[in-house]
């Protein structure tokens, strides 16, 4: 068969492939419109061929060299070439700052009913067609206007205008991740009261949607609205509902992030964001979700018993359930290196910090494998900061060895040297 040759015109000068959706730049150029906008998004300002300077940065769609590529590739479909879809014609930074113009406007005047409900779906459309659309709403600021007018909503109206704040939400999400500005604003007490009673009534999308965003805010350095959170009736409840009562899988990871920053948080407040969860019987669920759960979802719940076992209180509810040991011992060097690092930290808490060093607690740990377990860790490798904590529980661990010791049920051929 004749090998086909793709004319040289139909060509982009910089990927040297068929160009599928041609734009003319300002000095007359043809390129492909992904090539030209990564050259620029890579902070050239001027044109590959000609190098003179670019006059916009917005190339013009050819609509007349896309039809003869796309009638090119019609009369060759013998050859096994398929014909270009007709693209979509980006937004533009002028359509973009219309839009987020007559949105706040909508918020102003206090019209939050059809009109900033349709431009708010019509935003999040335009965002859903290309990720080239997603950038240039994110450079414009769509985060932080959004997440103004979310706060404008809840401040001004005592009844919330329902459809247009799912909207709103909806489309924050698909923003995601925002910037700084974005989530601070989300982070004041009237944003934060808003998505909290949508996480106790709203739908499951609604509710969806508002975990992801409170997620957000609990991931920045400094948590902004953790105290105010703690403070709102059914808040921590509601996410622990959403961990007991999945929704979805990334809903539950969501909403076991978004603790596992509550928890672990260097503010004072996260001392009663523990105590709290630990009211509300979390303990005791991720325990039981530990027992046969994937990867990820591991991970988080270790991660969060990690920061409430920071607590008496916590380390009282886990050592006080029959599971919490030999969950953990189970975990160890079984699911990553994550999971077994967070395994060793909970451990060295609940036995190493136990001032009263209770020998029940100790022989527990013994009877299901403990000591091989970290032993065989230590063997194989891991951190410095875990195998320091592995080494002091086996010192504890010796002094109890020879009372109730039981390896009849584990696999010692890894094992390469007796202790």
């Amino acid at each position: 068969m004749e090998l086909l040759m793709i004319p040289s015109h139909f060509k982009c000068p910089i990927s040297l492939d068929l160009m599928k959706d041609p734009v003319t730049s300002s000095t007359g150029i043809t390129y492909d419109r992904v090539s030209i906008e990564t050259w620029i998004e890579s902070g050239n300002q001027t044109c590959p061929i000609t190098k003179k300077v670019l006059k916009t940065l917005e190339p013009i769609p050819n609509h007349t060299m896309r039809k003869m590529i796309q009638e090119w590739c019609v009369e060759n479909k013998d050859h096994g070439i398929e014909r270009i879809p007709t693209p979509r014609i980006p937004v533009t930074s002028s359509e973009v700052t219309e839009i987020l113009r007559k949105i706040e406007s909508c918020c102003k005047l206090q019209q939050g009913s059809e009109s900033g409900r349709e431009l708010v779906m019509k935003m999040r459309k335009m965002i859903k067609e290309s990720a080239r659309n997603k950038h240039c709403f994110v450079a414009n600021g769509a985060g932080k206007i959004l997440s103004s007018t979310l706060l404008g909503f809840s401040e001004k109206y005592s009844v919330y205008d329902i459809e247009t704040m799912e909207e709103i939400l909806s489309t924050l999400t698909i923003l995601l991740p925002l910037d700084g500005e974005s989530k601070s604003i989300l982070g004041s007490k009237s944003s934060l009261n808003c998505m909290v009673w949508f996480l106790k009534c709203g739908s499951l999308s609604s509710r969806r949607n508002s975990v992801f965003l409170i997620k957000e805010i609990m991931r920045m350095e400094e948590i902004c609205g953790l105290e105010e959170l703690l403070k709102m009736d059914g808040a921590l409840e509601s996410l622990v509902k959403l961990v007991k009562e999945p929704i979805c899988p990334t809903t539950t990871k969501a909403s076991l992030l978004t603790i596992y920053h509550m928890v672990n948080s260097s503010q004072l407040s996260n001392v009663k964001a523990r105590n709290k969860f630990v009211d509300l019987g979390l303990v005791e669920l991720l325990i039981e979700i530990l027992v046969d759960c994937e990867k990820s979802i591991c991970e988080k719940a270790l991660g969060i018993l990690v920061g409430i076992c920071k607590s008496e209180e916590g380390r009282k509810r886990a050592n006080s359930y029959a599971l919490t040991i030999p969950v953990l011992i189970k975990k160890l060097l079984r699911v990553s290196d994550l999971a077994t690092e967070f395994s060793v930290s909970i451990l060295w808490k609940l036995i190493g910090k136990n001032e009263k060093r209770e020998n029940v607690v100790l022989i527990e740990a013994l009877q299901v494998g403990a000591f091989q377990k970290l032993l065989l860790l230590i063997q194989v490798g891991c951190s410095e900061n875990t195998k320091e904590k592995a080494s002091e529980l086996l010192k504890l661990l010796n002094l109890h060895r020879g009372r109730a010791e039981c390896i009849d049920s584990l696999d010692l051929k890894n094992l390469k040297r007796p202790f």
